[in-house]
């Protein structure tokens, strides 16, 4: 007689395997929930914004013994993170950020600011290595830039603007095509396009 009772309020079999299952699933479901939540706290994204790219080619103009070729981009750090910037790139060749000689000048001039900038970047024809001159007004700001000599540190929302001078591989047999301006960092690459457009020096 005990032991007819003992069956009678005894789980089955199935019924304790499915208890258990489920028990199972839902520590592993808290168990995966927690660890994203903690790596999602702990680890920020990094995310730029890159606009107002720019490629002007003077045929006109000398700077040193050759053409005078310019391109410009803008780099807004919206992500949580300070983001190293190792390589600009303009038609797939990596500029140099300051590979000057007495024939040549090719080098990269960064200004940082926490401005908002809505204005558009300009055509500056006077950038010189040695400094003095390198500045652009935007709207009523002048910002003055330096040269860079290592890689760019470009801390969470700060906007740095560029200019790229003498890049490789631009002509005047460019003018109008489309050409890539390309930012590499540690995590990510940003990739622009723009049109090559002429100035004169008049």
């Amino acid at each position: 007689m005990i032991k007819l009772l003992k069956n009678r309020w005894a789980l089955s079999t199935v019924i304790t395997t499915l208890i258990i299952l489920v028990v199972a699933v839902l520590l592993a479901s808290i168990v995966t929930y927690f660890a994203i939540n903690v790596v999602s706290t702990r680890v920020q994204e990094e995310s730029l914004h890159v606009s107002k790219a720019h490629i002007w080619h003077n045929a006109t103009a000398t700077a040193g013994t050759s053409a005078y070729c310019v391109a410009s981009l803008m780099v807004i750090n919206t992500g949580g993170r300070d983001v190293v910037l190792n390589t600009i790139a303009v038609r797939g060749q990596q500029s140099p950020w300051n590979a000057n000689s007495s024939s040549s000048q090719k080098f990269v001039a960064y200004c940082t600011t926490n401005d908002p900038i809505s204005g558009d970047l300009n055509y500056v024809p006077n950038f010189n290595y040695t400094g003095g001159t390198n500045y652009d007004t935007i709207g009523s700001t002048q910002y003055n830039f330096t040269v860079a000599n290592s890689d760019l540190i470009l801390k969470s929302g700060s906007t740095m603007l560029l200019y790229v001078i003498n890049p490789d591989s631009i002509s005047v047999n460019d003018v109008g095509l489309t050409v890539g301006i390309t930012l590499h960092t540690a995590q990510a690459i940003y990739y622009r396009e723009t049109n090559i457009q002429a100035v004169s020096s008049s």
